[in-house]
């Protein structure tokens, strides 16, 4: 072999594979021609033995990654040998090697890229990928399965703080109306009954070691999540300390049932996102009884509507005055309305709490002052509201003395939904449970961190 064949090669780099000669093409394309330089090439498959004759010559073009500017074919020249061994069944057999195996179209190296563009987020959709390197879809999808089979088939790290949360697969589909053009809610039946799909997945999350989600489960029941969590080894069960969920009763039976040792804490957002609503629901309900109608855009509690969703913290002098004298010149109207807000506040007061390292004192003491001001306001949906923390204060409390969300749940749901919004939706639900195990995970595995 010439120095130019030597360089080619080194700068081909196909292993087992020597460049004999590259021609320039009448469309500005490369034509490199290769040889079998791997002895091991001639190794029957079957028996391993060694062949010495040769059957005849077979020409294949497999495709390899884009170099320079111009394209570049390949054209391998191939042997294919007869095995004399007694004892194999095999007669005949063409040369092959791992960079280029048998009946492969396709190097090696070039599907491994293709699957990990794709699960290394350097493209956001299969078909990103496939355009790219010219490949067809299906092509692109079974290689990032291959190179996604690490990530989904090992057992899942070990964990000290599981987060639970659920998103939904699309959007929920309806049952059309009837032909003769009576619709289901004038024969006042509900509009759950007229839900024809609504698909929702539920993730594991590893909010203490980075790993992303561990897992999803299709279906949002309570024995959707106990099969998976009993799907896992008893001793990955053992080691969790801490399960962060919404109120929800459906994860809260479930890891009860499978996870007995785990403290349970409810994240503070949905708890103030509650008491949100309780504020709206009180302003639109005196809204009815004083004006016998909706909200309207002339109504002084409707131009307040906003202020009443932010935090005392966030307000101005000046939002907090409007605020006030709004609801104070409706009298007793809108004293309701105040008061609810304060008792959402006092709600924020005792969740505030949190990161501080609280001592039991404090928190008794702004828990009382909040079930106080519930319980003297009267009104129904505050009332409900300190029922409902009543229930869930165990979790609550956990809350208080650690400190820990499951912002990092809501954080994966966010890049579900936009990887889902790239692919334009899915359709198998195992494709997508293995892109979001892709897209979540990226940043452990230091694809978002380049050398």
């Amino acid at each position: 072999m010439d120095d130019h064949s030597s360089a080619a090669t080194l700068l081909l780099e196909l292993d087992g594979l020597v460049v004999q000669r590259v021609e320039r093409q009448a469309d500005g394309s490369r034509l490199a021609w290769l040889a079998t330089a791997d002895e091991t090439a001639r190794a029957c498959p079957d028996c391993g033995v060694f062949a010495h004759r040769v059957k005849g010559v077979v020409t294949t073009r497999p495709r390899d990654l884009p170099c320079g500017s111009t394209p570049v074919r390949l054209v391998w020249v191939k042997r294919r040998w007869y095995c004399q061994e007694p004892g194999c069944g095999r007669r005949s057999f063409t040369e092959s090697l791992p960079a280029v195996p048998t009946r492969a179209r396709l190097t090696t190296r070039l599907r491994e890229q293709a699957g990990r563009l794709v699960v290394d987020g350097i493209y956001a959709t299969v078909v990103a990928s496939a355009r790219q390197l010219e490949l067809s879809w299906p092509t692109v999808m079974d290689a990032v399965r291959d190179v996604a089979t690490p990530l989904t088939d090992t057992a899942p790290p070990p964990v000290d703080v599981l987060g639970i949360d659920e998103t939904r697969r699309g959007r929920p589909r309806w049952r059309p109306a009837d032909p003769a053009g009576e619709d289901a809610s004038a024969r006042g039946e509900p509009a759950r009954a007229r839900v024809l799909a609504d698909r929702w997945h539920v993730g594991f999350a590893d909010l203490g070691g980075g790993q992303g989600v561990l897992g999803q489960v299709e279906g949002r029941t309570a024995d959707d999540v106990a099969y998976w969590l009993a799907s896992q080894p008893a001793t990955w069960r053992d080691r969790i300390r801490y399960v962060v969920i919404d109120m929800c009763t459906v994860f809260l039976a479930a890891v009860r049932r499978y996870l007995p040792l785990a403290t349970l804490i409810v994240d503070h957002f949905h708890i103030v996102q509650l008491a949100n609503n309780v504020v709206a629901e009180v302003r639109r309900r005196v809204t009815t009884l004083l004006r016998g109608r909706r909200g309207r855009d002339s109504d002084p509690e409707w131009k307040i509507r906003n202020l009443l969703g932010h935090n005392r913290e966030n307000l101005t002098d000046r939002q907090l005055t409007k605020l006030w004298n709004t609801l104070v010149d409706l009298d007793e109207p809108g004293q309701t309305i105040l008061a609810a807000w304060i008792g959402k506040e006092e709600l924020r007061a005792l969740l505030a709490l949190a990161g501080t390292h609280p001592d039991r004192t404090m928190i008794a003491h702004r828990l009382t002052r909040f079930y106080l001001w519930c319980a003297d306001a009267g009104i129904p949906e505050l009332e409900r509201l300190a029922s409902t923390v009543s229930t869930w204060w165990p979790c609550i409390e956990a809350f208080l003395l650690t400190g820990l969300t499951n912002a990092g749940s809501e954080g994966h749901n966010r890049v579900v939904k936009l990887d889902a919004r790239n692919a334009f939706g899915y359709r198998n639900p195992t494709n997508q449970r293995l892109r979001t195990r892709c897209a979540t995970t990226r940043r452990a595995r230091g694809c978002f961190n380049p050398a």
